[in-house]
């Protein structure tokens, strides 16, 4: 592990510590109408075009949600309507953490402050936040920032909030392409990959990989 005893630990929050299950909104939407294979490809697609809906101009999360969806639709044959897309949008609040995560956040939050730096609404991340069992020293959002990760603005955003600079903290998030690639970039040294399976691994980008967030505290050194 690092033994690096960072300021603060920072976060991406959805994926990471919440179950980020907008694949599972999508197979109650569209399920009956596409065969399994079809539907693990609409979902993604539907991935694919809500990383691309984010690194433009700041616009809120319901009409990333709903262009991303809109698209993914129109490429697959799938009738589009915007009442499915609100519902999407509607259920982000209602999503919990990922089962290992309330303890392994409770053991550093005693000893570190706890950051999260998410691609949120300022609405929507309150009710996820308070199912994650441990205190945080900041929770700020992309509607905060006005901009989505990974573009920079969004990291230099926390770091103006918080007073520091990239060589004070540790940065944890299951995402290379959200987060850890552009950690990278910004001279963030101290990173922690958690593998929850969402893409490979990549070791060019410097980081210690953890299973679940059991692992959190060895990396702090705690």
């Amino acid at each position: 592990m690092t033994g690096f005893r960072p300021k603060y630990v920072t976060f991406d929050c959805y994926g990471t510590l919440i179950n980020f299950d907008m694949g599972g909104a999508a197979r109650d939407l569209y399920a009956a109408r596409l065969a399994p294979e079809a539907m693990a490809e609409f979902i993604r697609t539907f991935s694919a075009y809500r990383l691309d809906e984010i690194l433009g101009a700041w616009k809120p999360y319901a009409e990333v949600v709903h262009d991303a969806l809109e698209r993914t639709c129109r490429r697959t044959g799938v009738t589009f309507r915007p009442e499915d897309a609100e519902m999407v949008y509607n259920r982000v609040p209602g999503w919990g953490p990922h089962a290992d995560v309330p303890d392994g956040l409770a053991r550093v939050a005693k000893e570190i402050p706890l950051v999260i730096l998410s691609n949120a609404m300022d609405s929507q991340i309150p009710a996820n936040v308070a199912r994650l069992g441990a205190p945080f020293h900041a929770v700020y959002t992309a509607q905060q920032a006005q901009a989505y990760k990974p573009r920079m603005q969004a990291f230099e955003y926390m770091f103006d909030m918080l007073g520091c600079g990239p060589e004070d903290v540790m940065h944890v998030s299951s995402s290379f392409r959200y987060d850890l690639m552009t950690a990278h970039d910004l001279g963030i040294r101290n990173k922690v990959w958690v593998n929850r399976g969402h893409e490979p691994a990549n070791p060019y980008y410097g980081y210690v990989e953890i299973a679940d967030m059991s692992g959190l505290a060895a990396a702090v050194g705690l």
